[in-house]
């Protein structure tokens, strides 16, 4: 009888040629989700239907409106109550924790986003009693956990059905592909979820290098730094090269100068082809300037401009 059962483990990763889609426009509801907006429903409401109703009939719409009001807001206090781990999910978490520590790794955070795709994940494959990194109408992970709100720069999953969590926790560090999941030096943040049915636990851990929000001033000190070390002269012309980043067009002003453009997920260090690039360029001044991304979930990445004279 089996015992543990797992599909191949799952990743992904940022690449400076991915495009990141733009989110999708939402459409427009007269009457929003949020509170106020809700509030200002009822009201609105209200005042339409009493223009055109006797007294007695203003008393029930009154009080139809508020019995909804108040089953409204206790529904959207419920929704907003964050999920809650269980004992199976705390054991998958101290012994992935235990294994990094035995491999000098550092331990991986707990996300809370990455914890509710998780979740969904594993509720579906328990409702539709199949074990898979997609399932029938299902999004993708990478979509999965964008809708959930993480932002990343690189993502993997490891699923499987046990008996209970040591079992599968054991069965996952005696799989090349999911132990390479859980010993990544290349994560740094998990969501893990374990749901009950009848063939045993389902166990869905989804991991992510988590994006860093940096200012456009450390941005921009973290490039300058790996420059410098490469025996260039960073100067402070910090305005032009921030309206180079942002303009994507040119050079601005009348300087004489190149410009690199670039964006990246990890600020660490240089890809091959931009360290190609900047050794091939002839001037050794170089200002650095960073601009905004639009912030959404997904794939993440910071954009930056070289501007060399």
């Amino acid at each position: 009888m089996k015992t543990f059962a797992s599909r191949p483990a799952a990743t992904r990763e940022f690449f400076l040629s991915k495009n990141v889609a733009p989110p999708r426009k939402k459409s427009f509801n007269f009457c929003s989700r949020s509170t106020k907006k809700l509030f200002t429903c009822f009201i609105t409401a209200f005042a339409i239907l009493s223009y055109f109703f006797s007294r007695s009939a203003k008393k029930f719409l009154t009080c139809f409106i508020a019995a909804f009001a108040i089953l409204s807001f206790a529904s959207a206090g419920v929704q907003s109550q964050p999920l809650q781990r269980n004992e199976s999910e705390r054991e998958l978490f101290e012994l992935l924790n235990r294994e990094r520590a035995a491999n000098n790794l550092p331990e991986l955070k707990w996300d809370d986003a990455l914890f509710k795709a998780a979740r969904q994940h594993a509720l579906l494959m328990l409702n539709l009693n199949i074990m898979e990194h997609q399932l029938p109408g299902e999004p993708g992970l990478e979509e999965r956990l964008t809708n959930a709100g993480a932002r990343f720069t690189y993502i993997a999953e490891n699923i499987a059905i046990g008996k209970d969590s040591s079992t599968i926790h054991a069965g996952w560090m005696h799989s090349r592909g999911h132990r390479a999941n859980i010993l990544s030096p290349r994560v740094a943040a998990v969501g893990i979820a374990v749901v009950r049915g009848t063939a045993g636990l389902f166990a869905v851990q989804d991991f992510a290098q988590s994006f860093g929000s940096f200012s456009l001033e450390q941005q921009e000190k973290q490039v300058a730094s790996l420059l410098s070390a490469k025996g260039l002269h960073v100067t402070g012309v910090r305005d032009e090269a921030r309206k180079a980043c942002d303009a994507n067009v040119g050079v601005p002003g009348a300087r004489s100068a190149t410009v690199i453009r670039f964006e990246t997920p990890d600020l660490s260090e240089f890809s091959q082809e931009l360290e190609k690039k900047i050794h091939s360029e002839p001037y050794r001044n170089v200002a650095v300037g960073a601009c905004r991304v639009r912030e959404a979930a997904g794939f993440a990445r910071y954009k930056i401009a070289l501007l060399f004279f």
